[in-house]
């Protein structure tokens, strides 16, 4: 019997690396898509259906259709700016749909993997295990913590992996990321402002596809951290992709958030301790450098 995985969000950046991981067996899983519009993935050999998630009655009459084994909830609002002004819409998605798919789940007794993000913490630690207490500085932080918190307290199978600032290419993207815009402002001799007092651990999405699929494989219950291993100021990040692209990191200038005026608070420090990840997941993610390199290989 094939593994029936549903992936909400499937035109987006994890969405479609997850779909094209799962489908290198296509003896083990079928895949489902869910996403609005059309299909992006530029790919056929699975069930694609345009659906607008937050309509909760078409939600759950499609995944029962379905009767996926797994859910992979990819799909979130994450412009941290956009959600502090449209607190609805972030609600409806971050929240209000996980609460649907949690429910969902219950009835077919469907496994919920759910992706977070380091924004539920205050970034004055850093080095964030999986039990350090959570204090979200903008709404963002605030709902993706929410949406944890429903699924701490159903009696589900879920599995929560927070992950930082991720990056990677797919077909007909929507947005770009840090990297492709650091990237082609460089290419194009444009001098760019980068903040350094921010410090994050960046994740490759090919990483956190794997990680998805190792907790299918593993059926792994808990909260997971996912991210590279090394923690850099974002100017550091940016300064390791003008080395590896080999373009001109002196058009690169410090800046210090104050100046930024941006309307969401950002932490100051996250990064993550992966030793749980090393352990239970037998996953073992590498320094942004070394993704970085598997990533250039990708674009030539």
């Amino acid at each position: 019997m094939k593994t029936k995985i549903l992936i909400t969000g499937s035109n987006g950046l994890l969405g479609q690396n997850l779909i094209a991981l799962f489908l290198k067996d296509k003896k083990s899983y079928e895949i489902f898509g869910f996403s609005k519009g059309k299909n992006r993935s530029g790919r056929t050999d699975f069930e694609y259906q345009s659906i607008d998630i937050t309509k909760k009655e078409l939600l759950i009459e499609k995944t029962v259709q379905i009767n996926p084994d797994f859910i992979i909830n990819t799909a979130a609002m994450t412009n941290v700016d956009a959600c502090e002004n449209d607190r609805i819409g972030c609600f409806d998605l971050n929240v209000n749909v996980v609460q649907n798919l949690t429910d969902i789940c219950s009835e077919i007794n469907a496994h919920l993997i759910h992706l977070s993000t380091d924004f539920i913490f205050d970034g004055e630690k850093g080095n964030y295990t999986e039990t350090d207490a959570p204090n979200p500085l903008s709404y963002y932080g605030e709902t993706k913590l929410l949406s944890e918190e429903i699924l701490e307290k159903s009696t589900i199978n879920f599995t929560i992996l927070r992950t930082i600032l991720v990056y990677g290419l797919v077909n007909d993207m929507s947005r770009s990321n840090i990297i492709l815009w650091v990237k082609e402002m460089l290419e194009n001799k444009k001098e760019i402002t980068i903040v350094d007092d921010q410090f994050r651990t960046p994740t490759f999405v090919e990483d956190l596809a794997l990680a998805c699929k190792i907790s299918v494989d593993k059926k792994a219950t808990g909260v997971f951290n996912i991210s590279s291993n090394q923690l850099l100021s974002i100017f550091e990040i940016a300064q390791e992709i003008a080395d590896v692209f080999d373009l001109d990191k002196s058009l690169i200038k410090p800046i210090s958030t104050s100046t930024l005026n941006q309307t969401a608070a950002r932490p100051k420090k996250t990064g993550f301790d992966l030793s749980k990840t090393n352990r239970v997941l037998e996953f073992y993610p590498k320094s942004f450098k070394e993704d970085l390199q598997r990533f250039k290989l990708k674009l030539m």
